[in-house]
């Protein structure tokens, strides 16, 4: 395993894949470099959803997975080794399916919280307080939590209205979804029956600001037939539905077929946010036009697959300055079924192909996925879970990426101006020295299948080149940019780069 650096610097042709199956022709790639880690201590039936976040500020990523039997799994690192510290740290190891994983600092206070989302109707979400690093503690009852009457998909930690704090949002599989206002540390209900309280059976939620108008909006992937929505927030309060007139809707489906997740990510680095949504049926890539509008070109880009997917994640494995597309997606009648994955190249933005078989070493997912820097090594490790049969796990791989690629990145940690990491949905593009963008990454509002990362931005860059960063946050007075000119990739190099956002 490479070593690595802990610690951070503070500074102010074609292929189009129409069949269900995976490719195995010669179109298909030799499959990228990556070593299984810790497989016994990770291969654990029934795993859901994964998540990243530092939750004992030591400087490094941990990770969490939620599985059936209702145990949440808490995973230290420790310089590249994970020790499972769940129930020393408080977290359930039996009890209600907790079907995603969120992490936020609701509370302001600087370490990162955990919020699980109960998949039955009778049971309860989970809001667990982080205790310095050294315990969890549920508080969802004391501070408006417990989100009963839901089906747990995806739960957001998101600041819907500018204010500086997380508000949540929860994705309802059987009924209406709900906002939470975040109020000194307490949450109170808002937009009831109304815009975002979809009442349709919501799986897949992310936020992003599609219009550039100052205010995180939310797509919603709807199952069961259903449309899907894409509620823009009118910054008053309000919100609406734009999906049908951007042709983003999905109108016309089985109730067979369905949105399942979602993935916001700037695959052709143009600087505007296009959004990947993995379907029960054809997938759909939008591309953002960059005036409000979207066109899907999921079938010319290659990745249309028919299919049963469920999570999907953006994330630049190769560092070659253009960011992958991870699919996890299954096949095969109920309790047989068999992961079919998707790791989508990105061919310079002109296209994708995919590198996967049926064989492949990658192809063990069905649910959640998750790109990750884990060891600092400058390239992305891939985290993916399977839920389905005694054959599951929470799988997590190595990236062997040559050292001279992994050295070609840069990795970026936003912070708000008191240190803490709650803002979520901010942007950050590069720029070369001419002026020229080289990447656009978001800040996770939820992908991967009902996950939220706490974790760094990863950008693989084709050069080490100065660059110049701009950072893109949501305030009360809209978009506000910080720059920072002459940022020296290498000098980062097993670090990340911190940027607060500078008070006004």
């Amino acid at each position: 395993m490479p070593s690595f650096t802990r610690g951070f610097c503070h500074i102010v042709p074609l292929v189009l894949f129409c069949q269900p199956a995976l490719a195995q022709d010669a179109s298909v790639s030799r499959e990228p470099p990556f070593t299984s880690v810790q497989p016994g201590d990770f291969a654990i039936a029934g795993s859901l959803s994964n998540s990243w976040a530092d939750f004992d500020n030591d400087g490094d990523l941990d990770l969490v997975v939620s599985l059936k039997g209702g145990n949440i799994r808490l995973y230290r690192n420790d310089k590249g080794t994970f020790v499972d510290v769940g129930p020393q740290m408080g977290l359930p190891t039996s009890g209600p399916e907790m079907r995603g994983v969120a992490w936020g600092d609701y509370d302001g206070d600087g370490w990162i919280d955990l919020l699980g989302g109960a998949t039955m109707p009778g049971d309860l979400s989970l809001l667990f307080h982080n205790e310095g690093g050294k315990r969890f503690t549920n508080v969802a009852p004391e501070v408006g939590l417990t989100i009963p009457n839901r089906s747990a998909r995806q739960t957001s930690f998101v600041d819907v209205d500018n204010d500086g704090d997380l508000d949540v949002y929860a994705a309802n599989r059987i009924g209406p979804n709900s906002l939470y206002r975040n109020d000194g540390g307490k949450f109170v209900q808002i937009s009831v029956g109304t815009g975002v309280s979809d009442s349709r059976p919501t799986v897949g939620a992310c936020w992003f600001d599609y219009n550039r108008d100052g205010f995180l909006d939310v797509f919603l992937a709807n199952q069961s037939g259903a449309t899907d929505a894409l509620w823009r927030n009118n910054g008053d309060g309000t919100f609406t539905d734009v999906a049908p007139e951007l042709g983003m809707d999905n109108a016309g489906r089985s109730k067979e077929e369905g949105g399942v997740g979602c993935a916001v990510g700037d695959y052709d680095n143009d600087g505007y946010l296009d959004l990947f949504v993995p379907n029960y049926g054809v997938n759909a890539l939008y591309r953002n036009n960059g005036d409000g509008t979207f066109t899907n070109v999921a079938k010319d880009m290659g990745v249309a697959i028919d299919n049963h997917a469920v999570g999907a994640v953006w994330g630049d494995y190769d560092n070659d300055g253009y960011i992958d597309l991870y699919v996890t997606s299954y096949h095969g009648p109920r309790d047989q079924q068999q992961p079919r994955d998707s790791l989508f190249h990105n061919e310079g933005g002109k296209g994708f192909r995919q590198v996967l078989t049926e064989t492949s070493r990658l192809n063990v997912g069905d649910h959640g996925v998750q790109w990750v820097d884990y060891d600092r090594d400058g390239a992305l490790d891939l985290s993916v879970m399977r839920g389905y049969t005694s054959q599951g796990g929470h799988f997590l791989f190595h990236n062997d990426l040559d050292r001279a690629a992994a050295k070609r990145s840069l990795s970026i940690t936003l912070l708000d101006a008191r240190g803490r990491f709650t803002r979520m949905g901010a942007e950050v593009r590069l720029y070369d020295r001419k002026g020229k963008i080289l990447a656009t990454r978001q800040l996770s509002t939820g992908d991967g299948y009902n996950s939220e990362n706490a974790a760094p931005l990863h950008f693989g860059l084709k050069s080490l080149a100065p660059v110049k960063v701009e950072v893109t946050w949501m305030t009360k007075k809209g978009r506000k940019l910080q720059t920072l000119s002459g940022v020296k990739p290498s000098y980062y190099y097993g670090k990340s780069l911190v940027i607060k956002e500078q008070e006004d």
